[in-house]
């Protein structure tokens, strides 16, 4: 659950017409918060739901598990040696995402500066 709750309620009285938008550095700072939660949860689910699915697999299907694979070798060792092939991808699809995503955004936030009573504007 997030914990940016300003999208599901409407402007109570501490938000009057006077007061200051969410549009600049608030704005994108939460925009900011927002796709770090989502690249952690993503990279998250990607290695361990590989390693659930594996142990899933062991407990429930333990013939599976020992029937042989390639070169001999049981099948439960191969997916467990492929962990690490997919442990690996989670980093890589991780650090893609981030400079991709992430990045840009904490760079339009610094590009702010930090709001003294207002809302921060970006330097001319």
């Amino acid at each position: 659950m997030s914990c940016d709750s300003s999208e599901s309620y409407p402007a109570g009285p501490r938000e009057r017409a006077g007061s200051a938008s969410w549009s600049g550095y608030h704005r994108a700072l939460r925009v900011l918060r927002r796709a770090c939660r989502w690249q952690r949860r993503v990279a998250t689910f990607a290695a361990l739901g590989y390693f659930a699915v594996f142990l899933a697999l062991s407990v429930e299907a333990p013939g599976f598990m020992a029937r042989p694979a390639l070169g001999g070798l049981p099948t439960g060792l191969l997916l467990a040696l492929a962990q690490v092939p997919v442990t690996w991808l989670a980093v890589v699809l991780f650090e893609y995402a981030a400079k991709r995503y992430v990045d840009p955004l904490a760079h339009r936030v610094s590009g702010y500066g930090r709001p003294a009573g207002g809302d921060g504007q970006p330097p001319a």
